[in-house]
């Protein structure tokens, strides 16, 4: 019999050659770009919103893994049911067996969604379920074509890096999934004038737009839904990251009162600990798919109900619900906006703060003085992610706050913090802005130092392909 796998002397001896290791085995354009940038870390532990490194230097992690972490890295109540688990002993993924813990799952879903959606299906990942939904919507209406958005993000499978409008994914993977068309957000005109060729399967939106936290308030969204109903084509919510309590609601169609004919959520279902996703929809729908015994399995996924990942999700609901963290969202969340509104009487950069909850965009733009001008426009010119990259740099570097770029061209960073976050979070965010922003006062300084070597690298990086595409 096999010995006990030494993983905590390998971890112990051989932490720090993380990046080597992936320069070698893995994605070495990834750790160029780390490199690159300063977020080459070797982070050793993590508890709740905040990462720390081998000397134990604390990074606040506005970031939580593009969503992943709604409550917070590694915590107790998940681990101790992963405890549980394993010492239960269950069966997993018999395959020809209905086991529990995806039972009982789908009766919490089911209860959380309301509207008639009581059918679920579980896979690994937003996109396996984003392209769950393009199949049900497909086998339900026996209609070709998709909707999405423009400046949306949807996946990076084949269908649904379709439905993702950005040249910078799709870029080398074409032909892509036939029969889709993207519209401007806002644009009931568009919709009506696609949807009444009846042949639209479905139309499937992000309510809040992941790339650059983009949405519109007011009555668009009923509209649309009306449209789709019109027109028998199904209303698909892609909550894979805006679900869960990440904007104020347990979900952010809710916002509009909004009744989807799909839904499809992922990333934080487990609490980070096991790849999890759900698309769930009413039962006609469902039934478009397994239309008879010989179909009972035409749609699957080998992992996606297992038990580990089951049993964090009931573990997970349980811990929003008890902590109330859909409600601690939508209350941080607005204290945040609102401080970073204080910040933007003070910093010109600061051109808006928007977002619901706890997805938070603070987009730039250009500054008055001259020489700063001067220096944005270098930087505009290069590329226009290239700013909020700059800032980005400096919360991480100097102020140990890991914050991401919102998406391609755009001068926006987003936020993502844990729904776990106090006041202490907030007021170390907001004074690390504060800073970071008072030395991009000066375009001699180190920040802009740095931008401009970024800059160079940009450059170089167009030269490379310019160069490659010739050849």
């Amino acid at each position: 019999m096999a010995e006990n796998f030494p993983l905590k002397d390998i971890v112990a001896r051989r932490l720090g050659e993380n990046y080597d290791l992936h320069e070698r085995y893995v994605n070495r354009t990834l750790v160029s770009v780390l490199r690159t940038i300063g977020f080459d870390k070797i982070y050793a532990r993590a508890e709740g919103c905040y990462l720390y490194d081998k000397k134990g230097d604390a990074y606040l992690d506005f970031l939580s893994g593009y969503g992943v972490y709604n409550i917070g890295r590694n915590h107790p109540v998940i681990k101790q049911t992963i405890r549980d688990l394993l010492d239960l002993d269950l069966p997993n993924m018999v395959q020809m067996d209905c086991a529990l813990l995806s039972g009982l799952l789908a009766e919490k879903v089911s209860t959380l969604m309301g509207h008639g959606l009581d059918s679920c299906f579980f896979g690994n990942s937003g996109t396996e379920v984003n392209e769950a939904a393009i199949k049900f919507a497909r086998a339900y209406t026996g209609r070709p074509r998709m909707i999405s958005l423009k400046g949306s993000y949807h996946g990076l499978s084949y269908g649904s890096l379709t439905l993702t409008q950005n040249v910078n994914f799709q870029e080398g993977f074409g032909p892509l999934l036939p029969g889709v068309v993207h519209i401007e957000l806002g644009d009931l005109a568009a919709l009506e004038a696609e949807l009444a060729k009846k042949d639209v399967a479905g139309f499937i939106v992000e309510p809040i737009q992941g790339k650059g936290v983009h949405f519109v308030d007011g009555d668009y969204w009923p509209k649309a839904r009306e449209l789709c109903r019109k027109y028998g084509t199904m209303f698909i919510a892609d909550e894979v990251q805006t679900g869960m309590g990440r904007t104020g609601k347990m979900w952010c169609y809710q916002h509009w009162g909004l009744d989807p004919d799909i839904v499809t959520f992922a990333k934080a279902l487990s609490g980070g600990y096991a790849p999890a996703a759900c698309i769930v929809t009413r039962r006609d729908i469902y039934q478009g798919v397994y239309s008879r015994m010989d179909r009972a399995v035409v749609h699957s996924s080998t992992f996606g109900r297992n038990n580990m990942a089951m049993a964090c999700g009931l573990a997970t609901f349980h811990i929003m619900e008890q902590d109330k963290l859909v409600e601690n969202s939508a209350t941080q969340g607005e204290k945040l906006m609102a401080r970073i509104r204080e910040l933007q009487k003070k910093h010109e950069l600061i051109k808006e703060v928007r977002g619901k909850g706890c997805m938070i965009a603070i987009e730039f733009q250009k500054p008055s003085s001259f020489l700063l001008r001067q220096a944005w426009k270098i930087f505009d010119q290069v590329d226009k992610g290239l700013f909020p990259q700059m800032i980005v740099h400096g919360l991480m570097h100097d102020e140990h706050v890991l914050t991401q770029v919102a998406g391609h061209n755009m001068d926006v960073i987003k936020l993502l913090p844990p729904l776990t976050i106090s006041d202490k979070e907030i007021d170390l965010f907001v004074a690390a802005l504060d800073r970071v922003l008072d030395r991009c006062s000066s375009p001699i300084g180190p920040m802009w130092t740095f931008g401009m070597n970024l800059a160079k690298h940009a450059v170089a990086a167009k030269k490379a392909r310019s160069e490659s595409a010739k050849a």
